[in-house]
């Protein structure tokens, strides 16, 4: 067992106080004998692992894009399939982008659903983040992903007053629907930057989820603001498989505001002005 001593989570936050990370056989009916993968947080909140678990068992539910198997999971503790990780390839890639529109095409019952059974919060990285959920993608998004998060930004001086006047007016265009369109809630992993995306001998494999019905541009615009490797070929391999709208990277801004909001929230000052630039680009389309 490695015993690593950790700083803040890639989404910010207190500081973890100790993560165990243990490599070891193990299983359960369900998933077999294998290495496993254990996560432990002493201080984590109510509800932590498991929604991690109940996200990747809906995802897993979808026949799509592969993601870490849970072998079980208790309060403060989540043990998940090991994977051994090999580097990127461009035929891994579109097949990892076939797969992934076949998980959005699965759908939610609406947007914000958490996942099928979960009832409690769910969490992107460290924060929480709410499930309730709406009948248009609008008025969902700029509530519940957006907004929370900008007055943190505010609280943590990462976004000045003039700034947090212009997101918000984005988030009034939002809320009002003028970006909703005929899309249906798709099932989507809600975390997709490339850290949570694993190249592995059979393919990519998903962590790390925080899964919810939202719009499918919005895990795509996620892999355009942290990189992926390969992403031309994502992207090639998701056409294939979903009818992607030919002017969908005009939106990228859009759908980046979530997870740049969450990032302001506990990044600093850059990740505030990107926000705010998106935000600009928002107010123009």
């Amino acid at each position: 067992m490695a015993e690593v001593n950790t700083s803040a989570g890639r989404h910010g936050g207190p500081k973890v106080p100790r993560l165990v990370l243990s490599r070891l056989s193990a299983g359960s009916p369900q998933t077999g004998l294998m290495e496993a993968f254990t996560k432990s947080r002493q201080d984590a909140p109510v509800g932590f692992f498991e929604a991690e678990a109940a996200g990747l068992d809906w995802l897993t539910a979808a026949h799509g894009a592969r993601t870490v198997a849970v072998i079980d999971v208790a309060p403060g503790r989540i043990r998940l399939e090991w994977v051994p990780e090999v580097p990127p390839t461009r035929t891994a890639a579109r097949a990892f982008g076939s797969a992934l529109a076949r998980t959005h095409a699965a759908g939610a019952r609406s947007f914000g659903a958490p996942p099928d059974g979960w009832v409690g919060p769910l969490f992107i990285g460290r924060r929480p983040m709410a499930s309730a959920e709406d009948a248009t993608w609008g008025g969902f998004y700029a509530r519940d992903r957006v907004l929370p998060f900008v007055a943190l930004a505010e609280e943590a001086g990462t976004i000045d007053d003039a700034e947090a006047r212009d997101i918000r007016r984005a988030c009034e265009r939002i809320a009002a629907g003028d970006f909703d369109d005929d899309e249906p809630p798709a099932r989507i992993h809600g975390d997709l930057w490339a850290g949570n995306v694993l190249w592995s001998h059979d393919g990519v494999v998903l962590i790390d989820p925080a899964a919810h019905g939202g719009h499918r541009e919005t895990d795509l615009a996620m892999l355009h603001l942290f990189g992926c490797p390969y992403l031309d070929d994502v992207i090639e391999g998701y056409r294939s498989d979903g009818d992607l709208a030919t002017d969908y990277e005009r939106r990228i801004p859009l759908h980046q505001l979530h997870p740049l909001a969450v990032h302001a929230a506990g990044h600093g000052r850059h990740y505030g002005r990107a926000l705010h630039d998106a935000a600009l680009v928002v107010l123009e389309l």
